[in-house]
């Protein structure tokens, strides 16, 4: 075992699915080769398409929001009625931060302001709890205690930077429940390099400075990886934590919606089998949670 102590989920295994809902705030700032991008306006285009196909298998999902396109103002940046719909629609908004921040450069008291300044946004948007966080480009993935370190966010962001504690502290302290988190610890990664394959990981939940996170361990998209880290889920227990984007849903890979179509239909069946239970994050919390 590596960090902290996994936490037990009950049986059947648990799916939560996340959609990091980017628009054009974080094509703006997107880290991959090329700098900003101008796919922001699929963000809502294809969100109306999600909204359907997982009212059709009836799997509930988490869209991580940023927290400025709640506020007023029009497409590629803001559409406070479409967060709405996704709320209205019995899923939950969770927060990806303000402006979909890269979170390891952020001093302490820039972190509790994009951390408090986007709950705030939604939740005056969607007049519910926003309880759940969904860090911008998985990161930090440099969390000591569970055997990871980056030295990427070390070098570029200094010795003021946020770190996976220091974020999940913080996040309890502005009143969020549950964060996603990818950290991967080195003897995993080392075991990987080996066997040149990636590992499903991280199917229990763990507490991270007081806050319950969920590992992702599915990949990003729904192809053979995310199907093969459901079937060993679903035989040895935990939860299963499958993310995409919306933008990507016509992109040349496995996020498009020809791989995410058998992933929900494997889904419903393993559903109506009792071999699963998909859930929202604020379900989890209460279930888990003492």
């Amino acid at each position: 075992m590596f960090g902290p102590e996994a936490l037990r989920v009950p049986r059947p295994a648990r799916l939560v699915v996340f959609w990091d809902y980017d628009t054009q705030w974080g094509a703006d700032r997107s880290r991959a080769p090329g700098g900003p991008k101008a796919w922001g306006p699929l963000e809502f285009e294809h969100t109306e398409r999600l909204l359907e196909l997982h009212a059709q298998y009836d799997v509930p999902a988490c869209f991580a929001v940023v927290g400025a396109a709640a506020l007023p103002g029009d497409r590629p940046y803001h559409d406070p009625a479409q967060v709405r719909r996704i709320h209205a629609a019995g899923h939950e908004v969770g927060s990806h931060s303000l402006q979909h921040d890269w979170l390891p450069g952020l001093d302490p008291q820039a972190l509790r302001h994009t951390l408090a300044a986007s709950k705030d946004a939604l939740e005056q948007c969607i007049q519910a709890p926003v309880c759940t966080f969904v860090p911008p480009y998985n990161q930090p993935f440099d969390y000591p205690r569970g055997l990871s370190i980056s030295r990427s966010e070390r070098r570029t962001a200094g010795r003021a930077r946020t770190g996976l504690g220091r974020l999940a502290a913080t996040l309890r302290e502005v009143g969020y429940d549950l964060c996603r988190v990818a950290y991967r610890p080195l003897p995993l990664r080392l075991v990987e390099r080996v066997a040149r394959r990636r590992f499903p990981w991280g199917a229990r939940p763990v507490q991270i400075s007081g806050l319950l996170c969920l590992r992702t361990n599915a990949g990003c998209g729904f192809d053979a990886f995310a199907l093969g880290a459901l079937r060993q889920v679903v035989a040895s227990g935990g939860v299963v934590v499958a993310h995409a984007h919306p933008h990507s849903l016509s992109a040349d890979n496995a996020q498009h919606e020809r791989f995410l179509v058998p992933f929900l239909e494997q889904v419903a069946d393993l559903r109506r089998r009792g071999d699963l239970r998909p859930m929202l994050p604020r379900e989890l919390v209460r279930e888990l949670t003492p």
